[in-house]
């Protein structure tokens, strides 16, 4: 048993080794230019050298044979001439042995290409017997001719006189020979067949000669060849491989990067004209980059010069709107607008301060551990006015238990109220889920509306700077299309996700991913995208970067990936979607059969009263050893 297990052993690892090496092969093979241009070169030249050596080693066959062939068939006329001339001597007529000792005679005048001659009767009541002599065997009888039945055959069936022959192999296994048949007539002894066996041994060691030395010829010249192919294809991909690597260089930022420039021909040229490239690109992007800085300069100053003369203008709008009461109502409603539009002014430069400090890198993240159940809670109750203005109910599915994480809490803040006002606005009064979820390496907020919708390429461009679907739309929020850039980048500086889907008429959700710690790498987001309830048909697209590369940007432009689609999100520390809706702002849930009661009643007085138009959903499924007692509170 020892003994078939180490074979066993001894086989798969010969397999394995065997597997590593054509992996070795393949990757090779497919990673290498050169190498590729020489094997097929080989294998050309191989197939091309093989053709053209069968075809040459067939007709040089051919010509030896036809040569040897016309020799031996003159020496059997010769022969057949000799024994037809035999006649009767004084009376005397042809004898068996005077047939023998002629045979012998002619045998022993050959120039040793006759192997052996046999005279056979062609009348079986003949009274002479086969006479045969030439090569002998061992014992010292004459070696017994190869005649085939089909040679027998086509003697039967051939006219008189006429020549046969067959390529047989000889008795004695030394080499190829040729048969020859010739029927003829011995005056005064009757019909007799001729069998004439000649040796090709000569031709076909000179073919074998020949043939060794076009193999010998097909491998040197293949080994040649290949090198020379070799040689070719190194002064041509070692250029590109250099210009690959200097390219690669310059993408990762290094401009100074050139291609060595020898000689004058056509890989010259290219290595001058990538070099021009590299130089106007150099130019380019340095011009590009003195125009971002005097842009971010700009702008930066822009909002500082601007916020003082703002702050008076805002100090006295505020009068001026304190007195309202006072004036006309023409000059009142002025004084409406002169302050919304002031205020307008003031989020629109806190805005620009916020995207110039992240161009310039000076954002700084100040993380603390924070529940985003209770952030999500306060801008639930900050927008609920607005809400209420919109006729539009708000959900929030969210575990009972605090989601901690090591966050910047006016950032996430930032974030998430502009998501949950963008789906106010957009959302068409339909209601506005927000979901609150988490795993062991991240926390997710979502937040869903029903409204509007995307299209693929909204979805596409929906976090580029002062980008709006649809300008011509009346907006009763205002803002400056700067939201979710910054949000986006709010995002990239916890190293989380900020994505979203879309499609028109189905609504669309925005879900942020943020690690439980900002050096956390995450690898996968706690909520689906897109949505449970999506209608998905088809590919869905779903927009924005995963990670911020941390370079400055002049716009914030989204990379759309493909992530999770159409399942169901698990369950993370206690959360499960349920049915049960809460009115106000906070509750208490209890998980006894009292407490499902009073969440029944809640359902049907949320569907019945129309004044209330934010809940927050409880959801909170306990396993039954991980029942808190007495229930939890949000």
């Amino acid at each position: 048993m020892s003994r078939a297990s180490a074979v066993g052993g001894a086989i798969r690892t010969a397999a394995s080794a065997i597997r590593t090496f054509w992996r070795f092969l393949l990757r090779s093979f497919s990673h290498s230019l050169q190498l590729r241009i020489v094997v097929l070169t080989i294998v050309l030249t191989s197939v091309a050298i093989f053709g053209v050596g069968t075809y040459m080693s067939q007709q040089i066959s051919r010509g030896l044979f036809d040569t040897r062939l016309q020799s031996l068939s003159s020496q059997a006329g010769t022969i057949v001439s000799e024994l037809r001339s035999l006649a009767p001597v004084d009376g005397q007529a042809v004898t068996q042995e005077k047939l023998s000792s002629q045979l012998s005679s002619i045998y022993n005048r050959s120039t040793g290409s006759v192997y052996s001659l046999t005279l056979e009767p062609s009348d079986p009541n003949s009274s002479f017997s086969t006479i045969s002599t030439g090569t002998t065997d061992s014992a010292g009888s004459a070696v017994k001719l190869p005649i085939t039945d089909e040679l027998k055959d086509a003697i039967g069936k051939a006219p008189t006189d006429d020549m046969l022959y067959q390529s047989v192999a000889l008795p004695d296994g030394s080499g190829p020979g040729l048969l020859i048949s010739q029927e003829l007539q011995i005056p005064g002894a009757g019909q007799f067949q001729l069998y004439y066996l000649g040796d090709l041994s000569e031709q076909q060691d000179t073919l074998d000669f020949v043939q060794r030395s076009m193999l010998v010829a097909a491998l040197v010249l293949v080994v040649l060849v290949g090198a020379v192919a070799w040689i070719v294809t190194r002064l041509v991909v070692t250029p590109v491989r250099t210009g690959a690597e200097v390219a690669r260089l310059i993408a990762d930022g290094d401009l100074d990067e050139r291609m060595p420039v020898h000689g004058n021909d056509e890989i010259a040229v290219l290595g001058e004209s990538f070099n021009d490239m590299a130089d106007t690109l150099q130019h380019q992007i340095q011009q590009m980059e003195r125009l971002s800085v005097l842009q971010r300069q700009f702008v930066s100053d822009v909002s500082h010069e601007l916020r003082t003369p703002l702050t008076t203008i805002r100090a006295a709008a505020d009068l001026i709107y304190d007195s309202r009461g006072d004036l006309d109502p023409v000059t009142a409603r002025s004084a409406e607008l002169l302050n919304s539009q002031a205020e307008r002014f003031d989020s629109l430069l806190s805005d620009l301060l916020e995207i110039s400090r992240y161009d310039a890198g000076a954002a700084a993240l100040v993380a603390k551990p924070v529940d985003v159940g209770a952030i999500v809670t306060s801008i639930i109750e900050t927008v609920s006015m607005v809400a209420d203005q919109m006729s539009t109910n708000i959900v929030v599915h969210a575990p009972s238990s605090p989601v901690m994480a090591e966050v910047d809490r006016v950032r996430i803040t930032r974030i998430v109220r502009n998501l949950v006002v963008n789906a106010i606005e957009h959302g068409e009064t339909n209601p506005i889920d927000i979901y609150v979820a988490s795993n062991a390496e991240a926390v997710a907020v979502s937040v869903r509306d029903h409204g509007v919708g995307m299209n693929d390429e909204q979805v596409e461009h929906v976090f580029d700077r002062f980008w709006r679907a649809d300008p011509a739309r009346k907006r009763t929020l205002g803002g400056s299309g700067l939201g979710l850039a910054i949000s986006l980048e709010d995002a990239h500086l916890h190293n989380g996700w900020l994505q979203v889907w879309g499609k028109p008429g189905e609504g669309s959700c925005f879900r942020l991913t943020i690690p439980r710690r900002p050096d956390q790498e995450i690898t996968s987001s706690p909520l689906p995208l897109p949505p449970r309830d999506a209608q998905i048909q088809g590919a869905a697209l779903v927009a924005g970067p995963l990670s911020s590369d941390g370079s400055v940007r002049i716009q914030t432009g989204s990379i759309p990936i493909v992530v999770e689609t159409g399942q169901a999100p698990p369950t993370h520390e206690g959360y499960v979607d349920g049915p049960e809706v809460v009115r106000g702002h906070s509750a208490i849930i209890d998980d006894g059969a009292e407490s499902a009661d009073e969440d029944t009643d809640t359902n049907e007085d949320t569907d019945t009263n129309e004044d209330t138009d934010i809940h927050i959903d409880m959801d909170t499924v306990w396993p039954p050893d991980a029942a808190p007692e007495g229930g939890s509170q949000s």
